[in-house]
């Protein structure tokens, strides 16, 4: 028996490694391009065939989109008739000609720095006020919603510290778009908020009031609230008064956007679990006090999606403004249409062709960043 035991001992061989195993690299199908792929377009058959439409849309779609703008455009000339004898291809010395107007409308070309100004003190505050990590947020807030407005006003408008009076007549293109647009989204959130709140109130006064404004302004068009605001809301005033046309549109914007954005809002309010409203309650906190500091970041914290895209919506929108004779980016596209100068085939396409590429920049953008917020603020709860 020993001598068993022995000879096993002395024929087994162990192994210590020394050292630790290399590190292999995961493998190409779970990880990069081809991963994301596999899980993204191609995880299942109906999938893989959506994919495969798709792929084939944009073959369609694409290559003869960038011929047009590209390849066979026309890049020099001072009239239409060099796109005329160039054919079907993309006309930019139109465009040339005409990106002042698309910018400004006819706002005095002298006076014109006051709208760049503009355009740089919305860049130079909405930046930092966009980005979690920079500090001194409540005086970037106080100076973009109260300082920045007032002084953009005295700018534009005029009449004021030796600046020329500038009508809103003479507003066009992207300056009138970006207006009502920033306009209708910085009036419809805080409004939509109160909506909602007045909607869910128990006080039945202030409830029928907000079911009653946001049922009727969610049940007309906004080609409607855009011909009443221009046509009948002249008829309440005093005789003699008058309110500006730009007023109009943006009165009856920001009525109808903040509509849709209380039900956004209304939406996450009754997302809300009933403990979160009990445990305020519980700490002795005020109505408005829970509302403000634990209920509504909350709710508005899930409605992120919802409230940008209304805010898209409404910028898209601001183009409906042409029909009250407000010559937005694409009211002075249409106008510019009227220049015999210019006529050709595709000079319509290619002033349509700069304003789909300008929406889908701004689009793009609130989309883009939506994302990041929601990410940056884990509204998917993902752990």
């Amino acid at each position: 028996m020993a001598t068993l035991e022995r000879t096993a001992t002395s024929t087994s061989v162990a192994y210590v490694r020394t050292e630790l195993a290399p590190v292999l690299p995961a493998p190409r199908s779970s990880v990069g391009a081809v991963a994301w792929m596999r899980e993204n377009l191609f995880s299942s058959i109906p999938n893989t065939i959506l994919t495969l439409v798709g792929v084939y849309i944009l073959y369609m779609l694409i290559p003869p989109v960038i011929d047009f703008a590209f390849f066979s455009a026309t890049w020099s000339g001072d009239s239409g008739e060099v796109c005329r004898q160039n054919g079907f291809g993309a006309c930019w010395p139109y465009v040339a000609a005409y990106w002042d107007q698309f910018i400004y409308g006819r706002y005095p070309e002298a006076e014109r720095w006051r709208v760049d100004l503009v355009f740089f003190l919305f860049a130079l505050l909405i930046v930092p006020l966009m980005i979690p990590k920079v500090p001194y947020k409540t005086l970037n807030s106080i100076l973009f919603f109260v300082v920045f407005p007032v002084v953009a006003f005295f700018l534009l408008v005029g009449n004021s510290f030796g600046l020329e009076y500038v009508e809103t007549r003479l507003w066009g293109g992207l300056l009138v778009t970006l207006v009502i647009a920033v306009t209708g989204i910085v009036v419809s959130l805080p409004v939509g908020i109160l909506l909602a709140l007045g909607r869910r109130s128990k006080l039945p006064v202030i409830r029928m009031a907000s079911v009653i404004y946001i049922e009727f302004w969610r049940g007309v068009p906004l080609i409607t609230v855009l011909f009443m605001a221009n046509n009948m809301l002249p008829l309440f005033l005093k005789d003699g008064a008058s309110i500006d046309n730009l007023l109009r549109a943006l009165i009856g914007v920001a009525a109808f956007a903040s509509a849709y954005m209380a039900e956004v809002v209304r939406g996450g309010l009754q997302a809300m679990p009933k403990g979160q409203y009990e445990g305020a309650m519980a700490l002795g906190l005020k109505y408005w006090q829970m509302m403000l500091l634990v209920i509504l970041p909350q709710a508005l914290k899930m409605v992120i999606p919802g409230i940008v895209n209304t805010f898209i919506g409404l910028f898209k929108d601001t183009s409906l403004v042409y029909i009250v004779s407000l010559f937005d980016l694409l009211g002075m596209i249409q106008a510019s249409r009227a220049n015999p100068v210019w006529a050709a085939p595709s000079t319509a396409m290619t002033g349509y062709l700069v304003a789909a590429v300008i929406y889908f920049i701004f689009c793009f953008g609130m989309s883009r960043y939506s994302m990041f917020m929601e990410r940056k603020l884990a509204t998917g709860h993902k752990r």
